[in-house]
């Protein structure tokens, strides 16, 4: 739990203007946790607004006031404004200011308290405030044991508790990864909030467009590969694919977590070429961990068994250099467990 959680709480208990920013390209945990503490901090009677560095996927768009949220790729002015004259900034689900490109320079500059609430490695010590835990599943786990542990779980309702319900759901993969008994009991709770855990679930795995589903079947029938002698399976998309399918942000959100349904595949990687860079999305069963592959070869870092980083070489160039590492991690490889 944060050390000066008191110091915080005689911050809150005075109305304030206070925003709330997350990563670029935010996932449910990011949108999940932003949205949780936004309502939670409204409801304590502060002036509250969310600045995200990019666009939320389309399918969490049934969330309550997610619309509000201003973009800096859009609206690049007025995240300015509410980023200078902010009391408070909460930086949720990212632990360097590089991880939010231009807003990060904002917040880096800003007068306002900094919170970080995050469980990824390496957290950089930029905040006033931190609550920064790695095993965590999600930062929405973190955002309950944050409210639990200013003492003010009385104002947690099921709105909070779907938005993080909604994080931890997606974080966790529907409940097969970073989980614990500890978690287990804050969904329970969450649940005894009046968190409607089916239509969640239906909400966020049932929404796709016909488009997501022929994706799906390009990637696995002309671009998955699979390399027996390293329990590896990778997809790669090219920008021709992009174009193809009409490819949004969002839109090959999960394709990389088929790869591990395959028996004998451990490592699973998803490469795509973007317009400027190749992103590579990273995946792993039981004890091997990508997130060093990721922190060492790519630029990136992430979790145990979920990482990404990003190449500046050609996407063809990308898929030889990730296979080319493969060798030197054979060894963990056939000695991890699934």
């Amino acid at each position: 739990m944060m050390e000066n959680i008191k110091e915080l709480k005689a911050l809150l208990a005075y109305p304030k203007d206070i925003v709330i920013t997350t990563h670029r390209n935010p996932d449910g945990d990011a949108i999940g946790s932003s949205l949780g503490v936004y309502h939670f901090l409204n409801k304590l009677g502060h002036a509250v607004r969310i600045v995200s560095p990019s666009e939320y996927p389309d399918v969490f768009g049934w969330m309550k006031d997610i619309e509000k949220i201003i973009i800096y790729d859009t609206e690049p002015e007025e995240a300015q404004a509410v980023i200078q004259r902010a009391d408070m900034i909460f930086c949720l689900d990212f632990n360097a200011l590089d991880r939010i490109d231009k807003v990060g320079e904002l917040i880096e500059k800003a007068r306002g308290v900094k919170v970080m609430v995050d469980h990824h490695l390496y957290p950089e010590p930029f905040p006033e405030f931190m609550l920064s835990d790695t095993t965590a599943s999600s930062t929405c786990e973190l955002v309950f044991d944050l409210i639990t542990g200013l003492g003010w779980k009385e104002h947690m309702d099921h709105l909070i508790g779907e938005c993080l319900f909604t994080g931890i759901l997606t974080d966790t993969g529907s409940f097969k990864y970073s989980t614990s008994a500890k978690l287990f009991r804050i969904v329970a709770e969450l649940i005894e909030f009046g968190v409607d855990d089916y239509r969640l679930q239906d909400r966020i795995f049932n929404s796709m467009k016909e488009k997501h589903l022929r994706l799906l079947g390009h990637c696995l029938n002309n671009r998955m590969e699979i390399l027996e002698e390293y329990q590896t399976g990778i997809i790669t998309l090219t920008k021709e694919d992009y174009v193809d399918f009409d490819i949004q942000r969002g839109d090959t959100e999960g394709i990389v977590n088929f790869l591990l349904k395959v028996k004998k595949v451990k490592v699973a990687a998803f490469i795509t070429e973007q317009p400027t860079i190749v992103k590579i999305s990273l995946r792993s069963k039981g004890d091997f961990s990508v997130q060093e592959i990721a922190r060492q070869h790519f630029k990136g870092g992430g979790h145990k068994n979920a990482s990404g980083g990003y190449s500046f070489q050609s996407l063809s160039a990308t898929v030889r250099r990730f296979k080319g590492v493969l060798p030197q991690y054979k060894d963990q490889l056939m000695a991890s467990e699934q």
